[in-house]
């Protein structure tokens, strides 16, 4: 039993540091970076099938009003961005390679519209097309 109690106290001891780090365990992209969930949209290829066009993103608010405002309305920002990429998806060429500046200029035009102003800035992690 004693043994017992021993593995356990040195168990806890060796686990309890590790604990508190989980806790401090900073973001990827800085403290001011949002990371996004995968955004999607379906696109015609070449041949006629359809692909799915994937943009994996986050956003940087350096001002802590701006990135509390973008966290709070993430499900909106999220649903602007899926709108904006359906319509750019559609318009893609079959077969053409999608424009990342002209897509980015209106993801931040939607994060600016959805914010209600500037300040957040819309950052490409990356884009696939399947």
């Amino acid at each position: 039993m004693r043994r017992q109690i021993l593995a356990a106290a040195f168990a806890l001891a060796v686990a309890a540091p590790s604990l508190g780090h989980a806790a401090e365990k900073r973001r990827t992209g800085g403290e001011s970076f949002i990371q996004l969930p995968t955004l999607t949209a379906t696109l015609v290829h070449a041949d006629g099938s359809r692909g799915v066009l994937s943009v994996e993103a986050g956003l940087d608010a350096p001002d802590p009003a701006v990135e509390a405002r973008a966290e709070g309305l993430q499900p909106r920002l999220l649903d602007a961005y899926v709108q904006v990429l359906s319509v750019y998806a559609r318009a893609i060429p079959p077969g053409g390679p999608p424009n990342l500046d002209v897509l980015g200029l209106e993801l931040q035009r939607a994060t600016d519209r959805v914010l209600g102003r500037a300040g957040a800035h819309f950052l490409f992690g990356s884009v696939i097309v399947n």
